[in-house]
């Protein structure tokens, strides 16, 4: 017992040797080794919950460590509870469907951004608000939901490198909402809510489009947030800059001649556009914003996917080509990509895609995610973060 208590306090003591040198080479580890760490003794505990340990740890870049993914209705108002998150390293992890118990409400996920995630009441709701809230620490805020809409667009914005000196969380959500002027002419607008003023404001940028959001979600990438729409067009916005436009994706409906479906995602922090045609699955990255410039960067036809593959896909190219009914969906449907990883859904069955690897895991069924429905679900990559909200 003696030499147990002399060998914890020796540990406690080498935790405390040079904070400096500690606070070094701690800060450089991602947010998943420091979880455990901090278990370490108590000095390592106190460091890794200190708040300006946190902000320059944050400005390490986080890998990965899955998605959130929550089945709709297609044909129900009501709202599907139930949230899964999808490790990457499955070999690891199993699927957890309780990540966001720790918040008074059942929620909706709406977006995620540096390890934080933006929420909202699921629908029906008595009481509509937005959450922002930090799985890891369970920290959360609560935002009052002013003329609730489902089907908005609510994306959350959180850059850790802004700030460094203090030791708050600031973020932004940003909304984007379609109008029609009296001219029958369609365009959307954006409200932006700031964490530092604690108040909603109207952009004064519009952009005019005519083309419908299409699953609903944003990506940050380089200060810029992208929608996918329905159209041959994705929608951005400046965050800072408040300046919204257009960007043609490089290839449209025109030039294929069977049903296609795609994404939008990131990786090596670049915008990348991922689609599934009767010519294969692609990978296109965005070079530059202003001519509209995209790379191939991965391309593989569906013969050879199906080569490489057998055991989990079949006959793929017939099926794809099948332009599925108002009621169907897709046979292999893009449903998130980041840093290289594909969640991707073909037919009933859910599978991670390591690009660069071309390793295919097996993830689950559809109805193991709570129902059988296919219909849009939401799914954002997550990364862990230490921040605090509160």
């Amino acid at each position: 017992m003696e030499l147990e208590r002399k060998k914890r306090k020796e540990i406690e003591n080498f935790g405390l040797l040079d904070d400096d040198v500690f606070f070094d080479v701690l800060s450089r580890l991602p947010a998943k080794c420091l979880l455990r760490l901090k278990s370490v003794c108590k000095g390592w505990c106190r460091l890794i919950s200190d708040c300006i340990f946190i902000k320059v740890q944050s400005q390490t870049l986080e890998p990965i460590v899955g998605f959130l993914i929550q089945q709709r209705f297609q044909w129900c108002s009501d709202d599907i509870k139930i949230i899964t998150h999808i490790p990457v390293e499955l070999g690891s992890a199993a699927l957890q469907q309780s990540v966001f118990s720790f918040l008074p409400d059942d929620v909706v996920v709406l977006s995620s951004c540096n390890g934080l995630v933006c929420c909202r009441s699921c629908f029906p709701f008595s009481d509509p608000a937005i959450y922002v809230c930090n799985p890891v620490n369970k920290d959360w805020i609560k935002l009052k939901w002013t003329k609730p809409d489902k089907e908005d667009s609510v994306v959350l914005v959180f850059d850790p490198c802004q700030d460094m000196v203090d030791c708050s969380t600031n973020f932004k959500l940003v909304r984007v909402r379609q109008f029609e002027t009296a001219s029958e002419d369609l365009y959307f607008s954006f409200d932006i809510y700031c964490s530092s003023t604690g108040a909603w404001r109207v952009s004064q940028e519009i952009c005019y489009c005519s083309d419908k959001l299409l699953k609903n979600k944003g990506i940050y990438v380089g200060g810029i947030l992208h929608w996918l729409t329905d159209g041959d067009e994705i929608l951005t916005f400046n965050v800072e800059n408040e300046l919204s436009w257009l960007i043609s994706v490089p290839v449209s409906a025109a030039q294929i001649e069977s049903d296609y479906q795609s994404c939008v995602g990131e990786s090596d922090g670049q915008l990348y556009y991922v689609m599934i045609s009767e010519n294969g699955l692609q990978f296109w990255f965005l070079e530059d914003y202003f001519e509209f410039k995209w790379n191939l960067k991965y391309s593989k036809t569906l013969e050879v996917l199906e080569e490489e593959h057998p055991n989990f896909l079949c006959n793929l190219h017939e099926r794809v080509r099948r332009r599925p009914t108002i009621d169907s969906n897709p046979w292999m449907d893009p449903l998130a990509f980041r840093d290289g990883i594909l969640l991707i859904r073909v037919c009933a069955k859910i599978f991670l895609y390591h690009v660069e690897t071309n390793k295919m895991n097996e993830v689950c069924y559809v109805s193991g995610l709570g129902t059988y429905s296919s219909y849009l679900p939401t799914v954002l990559p997550y990364s862990l973060s230490l921040v605090r909200l509160t």
